[in-house]
């Protein structure tokens, strides 16, 4: 639906293409209203509304999180609530699959993302959309000019993430110097991940991801940095002072 909404935005504006985007949702809803989904209308304003689909107890509990304590990958894992917040101690499962954008627009590669880190060092970021303002002119460019740092820090991979499609992702690496810097552009368009680490941000397209950074070392996240209080601090050098 995303896909179809940004291009509609292109043939028609923003506001037939959030009309048109609206009514598909709402009828998707209907389909799967008498499944284990129950439906939620929401007023956001006097003249748009937005439909969502909210999962049932039952199916809830079905869900296992795609991170666990290290204390529990063993021959048996623990299920946990996927709105709990990631914090240092959570290891990053084999469950979380991110797509990975190709050059001359080939077919996205899918990644899983604790076999690419596994027995590395590594840094994430996440930002909230590519080619957006503060990630484009701050966050994204603050890990390009500390690459050469990180790695001197024993950081051996940098991925940037974001729920972008990764043909987006892709694109914003490419002309934005990232992926010549060495960082690796990852799609969580599914915001499997950004959902797992309850970071997840509604908007009126497509779930966006809150701005953090973190360290995992090994798959087990060591350090976190939250954009709470204030961005710059999941920006590179605050991420550098802490290793």
């Amino acid at each position: 639906l995303r896909h179809i909404f940004d291009y509609t935005i292109a043939l028609t504006g923003e506001t037939k293409a959030t009309m048109m985007y609206q009514r598909i949702l709402f009828s998707t809803t209907l389909l799967f209203s008498k499944s284990s989904f129950g439906f939620s209308f929401l007023a956001s304003n006097s003249k748009l509304a937005r439909f969502s689909l909210v999962t049932t107890a039952a199916a809830s509990r079905r869900i296992v999180s795609p991170f666990q304590k290290k204390a529990a990958m063993s021959s048996t894992t623990s299920t946990t609530s996927r709105l709990g917040a990631v914090k240092v101690g959570d290891v990053i499962s084999s469950d979380v699959t991110l797509m990975e954008g190709q050059a001359d627009y080939e077919k996205p590669v899918p990644v899983k993302l604790y076999d690419l880190i596994k027995g590395k060092k590594v840094a994430i970021f996440a930002v909230p959309g590519a080619f957006t303002p503060g990630c484009s002119k701050s966050h994204l460019p603050s890990f390009i000019t500390a690459m050469s740092d990180l790695k001197q820090k024993g950081v051996d991979m940098v991925l940037c993430v974001a729920t972008n499609d990764a043909y987006v992702m892709e694109a914003w690496g490419r002309t934005s110097g990232g992926a010549d810097a060495g960082i690796r552009f990852l799609s969580d368009g599914n915001a499997e991940l950004t959902r797992a680490f309850g970071l997840a941000m509604d908007s009126d397209v497509f779930v966006r991801s809150k701005r953090y950074s973190l360290i995992a070392d090994d798959g087990v996240i060591t350090h976190y940095f939250s954009a709470e209080e204030q961005s710059s601090d999941t920006w590179a050098p605050n991420v550098l002072a802490a290793l």
